[in-house]
């Protein structure tokens, strides 16, 4: 189906807002689904094409995955994408990112690697810096709180094990774990990681917060220095 068409030209089962009322929204296409939400398209295009035209235009990803990387001056450039749905697009993208990690919020459990992982995995993995986030916890193992500590460059993360441990005892924190992403998307941990992870770990133990674990995030997979035996 050609979407140069205005959408009232369309049978009404072709129609975004009447398929999703007949079919439920699981039968609409990423574009359609977008359209939904943008409403309206402009003179000569449908909200159904304008929407195909988002999404294609993610750099790094296409789809609605690329919609998460997409700047508000992006969304402007295409035409009939003002301020206001750019605002509804963005929102779209950090509205999905905090629905998954609510839902791995049920799971989480701190004794659990992929529990961990999981969520703050839609909250890291498409970050273009890196991030070290500090989570601490109390005697039970319950979550207390997490700060994010640093915001790196590309290629590195500033932080010394100095601003963990007052973030720690700000918390009154009696563990923690660290947990920072790899924009490359590989969770492997680099030499800098593993030199900067045993001064953490030694550091914690000096003033009796031990450092249970740290955990990198990449695309859809994480590196946990607990389950790899290099704690110690």
């Amino acid at each position: 189906m050609k979407y140069s068409q205005r959408i009232q030209e369309l049978p009404p089962d072709e129609r975004p807002y009447e398929k999703c009322l007949h079919s439920g929204p699981e039968k609409l296409t990423d574009s359609e689904l977008l359209a939904v939400v943008l409403r309206s398209g402009t003179h000569g295009s449908s909200s159904v094409q304008l929407a195909d035209e988002v999404l294609h235009l993610g750099q790094n990803e296409q789809g609605l995955l690329g919609i998460y990387h997409l700047s508000m001056e992006d969304l402007m450039q295409i035409r009939g994408i003002g301020q206001v749905k750019a605002v509804q697009i963005k929102c779209i993208g950090e509205l999905s990112k905090r629905i998954a990690t609510r839902e791995a919020g049920k799971l989480l459990d701190f004794h659990s690697p992929d529990t961990i992982a999981a969520y703050y995995m839609e909250r890291m993995r498409h970050e273009e810096q890196e991030q070290m986030i500090c989570t601490m916890l109390n005697t039970k193992n319950q979550f207390l709180g997490d700060e994010v500590i640093s915001r790196g460059t590309v290629n590195s993360s500033l932080v010394s094990p100095r601003d963990l441990i007052l973030a720690a005892f700000r918390h009154r924190a009696v563990y923690m774990i660290l947990v920072h992403n790899h924009p490359s998307g590989n969770p492997e941990p680099s030499k800098d990681d593993l030199l900067f992870t045993k001064r953490v770990w030694e550091a914690g133990a000096l003033v009796d917060i031990p450092l249970l674990d740290h955990i990198v995030i990449g695309d859809q997979q994480y590196f946990s220095f607990r389950q790899e035996g290099l704690l110690s």
